[in-house]
């Protein structure tokens, strides 16, 4: 299992637009076999930035996700979408693996 973690520095007056592009990726992310746990916008601190966490269960499956959604029409419109407001004025990526209790 492992979850993706991104960070993202966005424009500060393009937040409405982002959360509309972050609602759009929550069930594409699903669409691909992934769990999704949802963008977390900002709200007190600073103004810009924004965090965003789903789960596969390989990299091997995270990466199938990748390539796939290169070529999936509602994909390339939320990347366009994004482009085209300029929301998002950049993001980093990391990955995590999960420990539980027990």
């Amino acid at each position: 299992m492992v979850t993706c973690y991104l960070k993202y520095v966005l424009d500060p007056y393009q937040l409405k637009a982002f959360e509309y592009y972050a609602k759009l990726w929550i069930p594409l992310v699903e669409k691909f076999g992934g769990q999704h746990h949802g963008y977390f916008l900002p709200s007190e601190g600073a103004n810009n930035i924004a965090m965003a966490m789903f789960t596969f269960a390989s990299l091997a499956e995270y990466e199938r996700y990748r390539q796939d959604s290169m070529q999936d029409p509602e994909c390339i419109a939320a990347f366009k979408y994004a482009e085209e407001t300029k929301c998002i004025l950049s993001y980093e990526r990391s990955f995590f693996r999960p420990v539980f209790g027990g």
